[in-house]
């Protein structure tokens, strides 16, 4: 019953045979080599973006920053949802990375900024002139940190706002396959055809060893990245390894298949606990997370099940009384079975 998190899924056998498969031979080094150029062109056919420029590095935080710092100065303002990866999770990667540039803090429901709040922040930016932080850009995440995910309409109204006044959009799509199938969009439409410029899209949350794509929507930025790329240490001598899994992950659509089967397991436990008197959801489940609250005593019985997952916040304990609610976070993977739910709600007892 691991719940922890969607990164401590193995990897699916498929991809693990590609890495075998690229394992023989040689072959040329700093993606030169045929199998990354081919993941290059099967990411631009999903996208339906021909010019898109894409990169492959090795972890979530590697490509948000990259991508942040590709598209915001040192003195630019990056406005991003409070909860947001980038703002709790990358120890202050984005910041070093652009060189100082300013997160903005934007709030909103269930981890998706507020329009209105988006615009106020924008405008209230730069209020002094040359005193204060200018305006920069705007990242979204999607699935959010709160397990909901963003509409296309959603993506399109707030990237329309960071447009009317002049800024690029990022997306952190650590968890895109998900949202993806939750919302039922296309990739380009979920992207591009919204307003978005850079988009992280994520592997490792959803089944791979350990790789990301940036895109670049606007190939303009192409030569930028590469430089800050190498300067950052996050251009690979054998690209081979990172495009195998990505190229595992793209065949017959196994990056949504995977996607698909942890969104159905995370409706599955929702559900499930939906239907019990003493817990309740703290957020919509729209894809693989869920957040949920019930009594102390219950988190025991779990643990001493064997059950794993992070109460949420952190700053919360397993001591005290036992019907007092305690917040949890739940997440579920793609190797994540009926059975699995099933155990944890059983485990929960009457």
């Amino acid at each position: 019953m691991h719940f922890a998190s969607d990164n401590g899924s193995g990897v699916p056998a498929e991809v693990l045979a590609a890495l075998a498969r690229a394992n023989e031979g040689y072959a040329g080094g700093y993606g030169s080599d045929p199998l990354t150029l081919r993941v290059r062109d099967r990411l631009r056919e999903v996208f339906e973006a021909p010019e898109a420029a894409v990169y492959l590095v090795a972890t979530g935080t590697a490509a948000n920053a990259l991508a942040l710092a590709c598209l915001c100065p040192p003195w630019g303002a990056v406005y991003c949802h409070r909860t947001a990866h980038v703002e709790e999770d990358e120890c202050g990667a984005p910041e070093f990375y652009t060189g100082g540039a300013k997160l903005v803090l934007v709030d909103g429901p269930h981890g998706r900024m507020d329009p209105v709040a988006l615009d106020r922040a924008i405008r209230f930016t730069g209020r002094a002139g040359v005193h204060n932080v200018q305006r920069g850009m705007v990242t979204l995440t999607n699935v959010t940190e709160t397990g909901t995910v963003h509409s296309v309409d959603q993506v399109a109204e707030l990237a329309g706002i960071a447009r009317a006044h002049g800024l690029p959009v990022h997306m952190d799509g650590a968890r895109f396959a998900n949202a993806l199938v939750a919302s039922n969009a296309s990739p380009a439409e979920m992207t591009w055809k919204s307003g978005v410029q850079a988009l992280s899209f994520g592997g490792t949350k959803n089944g791979l060893m350990g790789v990301e794509a940036v895109i670049l929507f606007d190939p303009a930025k192409a030569w930028e990245f590469e430089l800050r790329r190498k300067r950052g240490g996050h251009l690979f001598s054998k690209y081979r390894y990172l495009a195998a899994q990505m190229d595992a992950y793209l065949e017959e659509d196994r990056w949504l298949r995977l996607a698909t089967q942890a969104n159905a397991m995370a409706r599955r436990l929702a559900e499930g606990l939906a239907a019990r008197p003493d817990a309740g959801l703290l957020h919509p489940t729209e894809a693989n997370m869920v957040f949920a609250r019930f009594p102390r005593a219950v988190h025991r019985r779990l643990q001493a099940a064997g059950a794993r997952y992070y109460l949420w916040p952190f700053d919360q304990s397993l001591e005290g009384p036992g019907e007092e609610p305690v917040s949890c976070r739940l997440v579920c993977s793609w190797s994540t079975t009926a059975a699995d739910v099933d155990g944890f709600l059983a485990a929960m007892g009457e």
